[in-house]
């Protein structure tokens, strides 16, 4: 066998990489051209990627040490994903506070139980 450790040059973990590299930024298009079938789309392929690129490194880990240059691009990747996370929770505030000038809570619940009196309860989260 080589020297090198197993994991340092896997095309599996390459590969895995670049589809979470490539679902990102497919999201953030989509976010950004407000494509809100588009956003769920590449939210559920961003979804699995991650689940695909997760299982790869934990196999790599369990064999040896994965090179610098893909734990590099890992961290880096996460990081990514840290910040797109960070943006669509901001943006989701952002969409509470308007529906909340839109349709203030005045203690009377117009539209249903669930209408403008709970939204306060979702605690930022969007909801599917």
């Amino acid at each position: 066998m080589s020297d090198a450790p197993q994991g340092s040059s896997d095309p599996r973990l390459d590969a895995a990489l670049t589809a979470v590299e490539e679902r990102l930024a497919a999201l953030g298009e989509a976010l950004r051209s407000r494509d809100s079938a588009g956003i769920e789309l590449q939210a559920n392929e961003l979804h699995r990627a991650l689940s695909g690129a997760v299982d790869q490194f934990a196999r790599a880990a369990r064999s040896g040490p994965v090179s610098p240059a893909l734990r590099q691009r890992l961290a880096r990747t996460s990081g990514l994903v840290a910040a797109q996370r960070e943006s669509l929770s901001r943006a989701t505030a952002a969409l509470d506070r308007a529906m909340d000038v839109l349709m203030p809570r005045d203690g009377h619940t117009t539209y249903s139980p669930q209408g403008s009196a709970d939204r306060g309860l979702r605690g930022g989260a969007i909801v599917a």
